[in-house]
């Protein structure tokens, strides 16, 4: 049999592909209706994704997410958090390899039907 060896190089990951991976994990959570824009400060200048509703922050080989989104009316809250948590994690992780350290999701508003857009 052939032992199968791995070829030199290494395998890098944009930090966008990682904003794309947890912004369509968290769009796939029963409960969520859109992703919200991220609010402004300081730290929106540092961040990378701030336009599609994730910040993504890389410390010590660690990802470190947050997820900004607005939730569909009626809908446990607390449950969709959590899900959306387990969700970006189980994506990175099988996707990239990558260990996930935290994701804290920012519930930014609820959208009722018929209600109008702003």
């Amino acid at each position: 049999m052939t032992e199968y060896t791995r070829p030199p190089g290494k395998t890098t990951i944009a930090p966008e592909v990682l904003t794309t991976i947890a912004r369509m994990a968290a769009l796939s959570v029963p409960g969520v209706r859109e992703m919200a824009p991220v609010a402004g400060g300081v730290n929106r200048f540092f961040r990378r994704g701030a336009d599609n509703g994730v910040q993504i922050a890389i410390h010590e080989n660690m990802v470190l997410a947050d997820i900004f989104v607005v939730v569909k009316e009626e809908v446990n809250i607390r449950e969709v958090g959590r899900n959306i948590q387990q969700q970006v994690t189980r994506a990175i992780q099988e996707m990239t390899g990558m260990d996930v350290g935290q994701v804290d999701v920012h519930i930014e508003d609820i959208h009722y039907e018929g209600s109008q857009e702003a």
